[in-house]
């Protein structure tokens, strides 16, 4: 076993032994919580060490990283994650491998998703991305809708060809009134999530949670948590 492969796998049971006591102690099976390696910064040769390993579910956040990535890595059985803010200018690029977007948060990426996932003949999962320190009508800092133009944007969707709702994304914000709180944050999220499953019983996923919060994630219902640093890393600077 290589260096690199040992630290990962140490990093991996370290993980997965914090999800499992997560979802013990929220009386959850293991199964209901889904592990999203996230591995901006790193290499294609760390995407297929952790395939080795068993990790099915990659992200990445920034289309000029993922694309190589995923291309290096198309022999490999994995599912692929776009969690990044995502510029209309990129969908094209990001439809060729990503099977979910997480960060759907306007109508006009709705739009431009649905024509470039048509004319590459895919069928797309995507996330409306929340923001929890938008204004009423607004948008985060870090992107993202206010919690009341989430209906709309799903309704986009469902209507969008090559689209599907699939659920909700969202970041522990850093300002506003949950602010410090990521349980509360999380579980605010969870009530968002109850009404789109109202609308689009299909619309099953709750991505939230990353590595410094995952267990909030978890007790507040969260279906996937996107984890990077806590499996591959502190992570380098980006120039």
């Amino acid at each position: 076993m290589t260096d690199r492969r040992a630290q990962l796998a140490a990093n991996l049971a370290k993980v997965e032994e914090r999800i499992a006591k997560a979802c013990a102690a929220a009386g959850r099976d293991r199964e209901e919580v889904t592990l999203i390696a996230v591995t901006k910064t790193y290499p294609a040769s760390d995407v297929r060490l952790l395939a080795g390993l068993g990790v099915r579910q990659v992200a990445e956040n920034r289309d000029q990283d993922a694309a190589p990535k995923a291309a290096e890595s198309a022999d490999l059985p994995l599912v692929w994650h776009f969690v990044g803010q995502l510029q209309t200018n990129k969908v094209k690029s990001v439809v060729q491998y990503a099977d979910f977007v997480h960060s759907v948060d306007r109508g006009r990426l709705v739009s431009a998703l649905s024509a470039a996932a048509v004319r590459a003949g895919r069928e797309i999962d995507c996330l409306i991305q929340v923001a929890l320190d938008a204004e009423v009508g607004g948008r985060g800092e870090r992107g993202g809708v206010a919690p009341d133009g989430v209906a709309a944007l799903a309704d986009l969707l469902a209507e969008a060809e090559g689209l599907r709702p699939a659920g909700l994304m969202t970041v522990a914000p850093l300002a506003g009134p949950f602010a410090g709180r990521p349980r509360a944050a999380f579980e605010r999220l969870a009530e968002s999530a109850a009404l789109l499953r109202s609308a689009h019983p299909a619309a099953t996923m709750v991505s939230a949670g990353m590595s410094a919060d995952l267990e909030e994630a978890v007790a507040a219902g969260a279906t996937h948590v996107r984890i990077g640093s806590a499996v591959l890393g502190a992570r380098p600077r980006l120039g």
